[in-house]
């Protein structure tokens, strides 16, 4: 054992205690801190197995070995200059942070690089080991009796060998499938071969109970490089759910199978678009065999993999899922619980086994009781194993007493915690959520600020109850919410639900529409006599004319989520009794934007703060003549834009007194910003985001003097910016990447004297800097591409604490596929 390996050994332990201390003062640096934590605590393990077989170790490992140490230390001198620093200083624990990401960027490429190299080179020499082992056992077996006990144990040892070897060679991978052992490497190779080998099998189906995988093994197979190579790329993954709009569905499908986004002619409808190429088409959550039945497809080549609950008759062929046998529920679950694959030697083995045991074998219900039950003291434990062991035999329903079960995950989460995770199931099944509405519903309803309601999220996320879908650029403080989303399992969803619906009708917090209907539930007609208390209002439905609302009350809703799918829709009439009306969310799931009717209910909404409009037809935006002062934020996504947003049309101020913030993102139609928008001295935030047309900006820019945040990403039509931006002395941050025929920035750009960030990557018409640019003495952070930053350079010696960061490109529209 070389000194080394004992060095990193301690260090990693004493860097462990520090980053703790670091994680519990500095909020800033919370989020760096813990994900370094994380990574150590999964190092530890290995560093001592190292430290402790004496096995000397290569020349070249014994090298890497010696970097990865210096990082460690680098990690812990600047742990220790965090935990000497004020909390108070915000700049400087920015700093330190980004510091954090980039000592955990490198500790990621020494993972995932060498280290994965050596561990295909161990698996090699396992793999020539056992090759050994098999010809010894192969001799010993000519000489054992085959019914004896010899016999039967040399077999034995040999299954559980083979076992070993997989699951070493899966995880060198880095798939989920490792987790759960050899049963989900040999389901994924059953499949394949049905799907690749056995040429009449047109309709493959994948079926299990809901949380035992079946969506990780169909997303497994999608990114196989074997089935990748088969169908030429050819694969397409679509999640159905339990409402689903079919023909939107096969719109989405033929667009993608053609590239060819126009709708096809009648007489070519049923002719499947006429392709003669091998095609894989994955449809994941199908609940309906006629849904089913109108998404398979019959052209030469085409196969089918479809995931579902059930068997449906016209499977060829249908692999079902089984429950994981002890010893992988006893991994998974010890993975996510003490993030090792095993009961540590410290933990009450019996107790674990357990709570293992009441989880029945269910991946899910594993993977998210241990991920709640991580780092809880042992009487936690009981009472947890205490409550699963009561939800045994509740009801004759799998699916409810699953439901039951899981809801151990939730059940000592803060009050506030929990009712947020509830809160998720306002929104239709296997869908992307904005995390923008989440945050917005949760400040509103929850009386928190929103750095608490996103570390709830983080919280939530945790503990596996949700998941994050994160752009590639948000994480700091200038971040939109807009660009995160968050998606749930079905099965938590459905707990949710589970959880909300109990009660009253009449008397629920959450008054939901589990799944997309033509009509609203019968349940409330019979009810609409009485007052609904429902906090939040969440409804899901195709198109709504005026006779097809309820004559509803609503006294106490704070918010209402309306989620359709149509080409034309009617503003319910009973957002008129909803005095306490916070937030609106419409979001429109159709193929084409929405023109909305009953506008004149805007006139009630004198509570409302903020506004979410999501693929729709833009109208004269708040067709009142009331003002809405308590309205701070308008959100507005993949709209369309009709001339009522050019000036002369609306005037926003008196109706808009006090909106703090206006984003527009993804809108067809916006080629020039209103004046009156200049008017609005409140807006702290203005952000215009992936509009491709617009290419004029008001002159007047410069007048919106409480502005803090301005973007224009991606907007690349747009040419120039106005001069009179120089005069937003409040200006903290300022984003115009993308903007690819921007030549130039504005002569006077030195009057943003508070400017602390600026974002311009990918603007390669800009090849020169105003010299008033060495005025900006709060920049500390200029985020660009190669050519630019030698434009910077030059400025360095005059900004001392400028900070240029080149940036890798970066194109990612894959939340659009929806």
């Amino acid at each position: 054992m070389a000194v080394t390996d004992f060095f990193v050994g301690e260090l990693a332990t004493e860097l462990l205690k520090q980053l703790i201390l670091v994680g519990k003062r500095h909020s800033l640096c919370k989020p760096s801190a813990q994900q370094l934590i994380a990574t150590i605590k999964e190092l530890q393990p290995i560093i001592e197995e190292i430290k402790y077989t004496g096995v000397e170790l290569p020349q070249t490992r014994q090298r890497q070995l010696d970097d990865f140490s210096r990082t460690l230390v680098s990690a812990s001198e600047l742990a220790d200059k965090v935990l000497h620093s004020s909390k108070w200083n915000v700049y400087k624990n920015l700093r330190f942070a980004r510091k954090m990401e980039n000592i955990q960027k490198s500790l990621a490429q020494f993972l995932n690089g060498p280290i994965q190299a050596h561990i295909l080179a161990d698996v090699h020499h396992v793999r020539v080991g056992i090759d050994q082992l098999s010809e010894k056992i192969c001799d010993m077996r000519i000489e054992a009796r085959t019914d004896g006990w010899l016999g039967e144990a040399m077999e034995r040892r040999q299954v559980e060998a083979v076992n070993e070897v997989v699951m070493m060679e899966v995880e060198t991978g880095g798939s989920l499938v490792s987790l759960v052992g050899s049963g989900m490497v040999l389901a994924k190779k059953k499949v394949k071969e049905m799907i690749i080998v056995r040429e009449d099998l047109k309709v493959v189906g994948i079926c299990g109970i809901g949380g035992t995988g079946k969506t990780t093994l169909a997303t497994e197979i999608s990114r196989d490089p074997e089935i990748r190579r088969e169908f030429k790329n050819r694969v397409f993954f679509i999640t159905v759910s339990q409402s689903p709009d079919v023909e939107q569905l096969k719109q989405s499908l033929r667009v993608q199978m053609t590239g060819n986004s126009m709708v096809p002619p009648p007489w070519m409808a049923q002719s499947d678009w006429l392709i003669r190429e091998k095609t894989l088409v994955i449809l994941d959550d199908v609940w309906s065999l006629s849904v089913l039945e109108q998404l398979v497809f019959h052209f030469p080549g085409c196969k089918t993999l479809a995931v579902s609950r059930f068997k449906f008759p016209v499977f060829n062929y249908t692999y079902e899922l089984d429950l994981l046998r002890d010893d992988e529920a006893i991994s998974l679950f010890c993975y996510y619980a003490f993030g090792q694959k095993s009961i540590p030697l410290l933990a009450d083995k019996k107790l674990v086994e357990q709570v293992v045991k009441e989880c029945k074998g269910l991946p899910l219900a594993l993977k998210v009781i241990g991920a709640s039950l991580r780092d809880q003291p042992q009487m936690f434990w009981i009472s947890a194993r205490n409550r699963l062991s009561r939800g045994e035999s509740i009801c004759e329903s799998h699916e409810t007493n699953l439901l039951d079960r899981m809801a151990v995950s939730i059940a000592y989460l803060q009050e506030k915690v929990r009712e947020c995770f509830l809160d998720l199931a306002s929104f239709p099944e296997d869908k992307k959520i904005p995390l923008d509405v989440l945050i917005n519903m949760w400040v509103e309803i929850h009386d928190l600020d929103e750095e608490e309601a996103f570390a709830i999220l983080i919280e939530l996320s945790d503990k596996n109850l949700i998941n994050l879908v994160k752009d590639a650029r948000a994480g700091d403080k200038y971040s939109s919410y807009f660009e995160i989303c968050v998606t749930e399992h079905d099965v938590l969803r459905d707990m949710a639900l589970h959880l909300s619906n109990r009660g009253s009708l009449t008397e629920r917090r959450r008054l939901l529409m589990p799944r997309r209907e033509e009509v609203l539930p019968k349940e409330w007609k019979r009810n609409m006599e009485k007052s609904f208390q429902a906090q939040i209002v969440s409804i899901h439905t195709g198109e709504m004319k005026e006779g097809d609302w309820l004559p509803m009350d609503f006294p106490k809703a704070e918010v209402l989520i309306l989620n359709f799918s149509s080409s034309e829709y009617y503003l319910p009439s009973f957002i008129n009794r909803m005095p306490k009306l916070r937030a609106l969310v419409l979001i429109n799931y159709g193929n084409s934007s929405t023109v909305l009717h009953n506008l004149s209910v805007f006139a009630s909404m004198t509570n409302l703060r903020s506004l979410w409009f999501e693929k729709v037809i833009v109208p004269s935006i708040l067709p009142t003549t009331v003002p809405l002062h308590n309205l701070h934020k308008i959100s507005l996504v993949l709209c369309e834009f009709s001339n009522s947003l050019h000036g002369s049309m609306l005037d926003i101020p008196p109706i808009l007194p006090r909106l703090l913030e206006l984003t527009i993102d993804h809108c067809i139609n916006l080629t020039a910003l209103p004046s009156s928008i200049c008017k609005i001295n409140s807006l702290k935030s203005l952000s215009i985001t992936n509009c491709h047309d617009l290419h004029e900006l008001p002159a007047d820019l410069g007048k919106l003097n409480s502005l803090q945040i301005l973007r224009f990403c991606a907007c690349p039509a747009l040419a120039q910016l106005p001069q009179s931006i120089s005069g937003l002395e409040k200006l903290n941050y300022l984003d115009i990447s993308q903007c690819l025929k921007l030549r130039c920035l504005p002569e006077e750009m030195g009057g943003l004297i508070r400017l602390e960030k600026l974002d311009m990557r990918e603007c390669s018409q800009v090849r020169n800097l105003p010299r008033s640019v060495a005025k900006l003495r709060w920049l500390n952070r200029v985020i660009c591409d190669e050519e630019a930053a030698w434009l910077w350079r030059e400025y360095e010696n005059l900004m001392p604490e400028l900070c240029i960061e080149v940036a890798e490109e970066c194109f990612n529209l894959d939340w659009l596929v929806e």
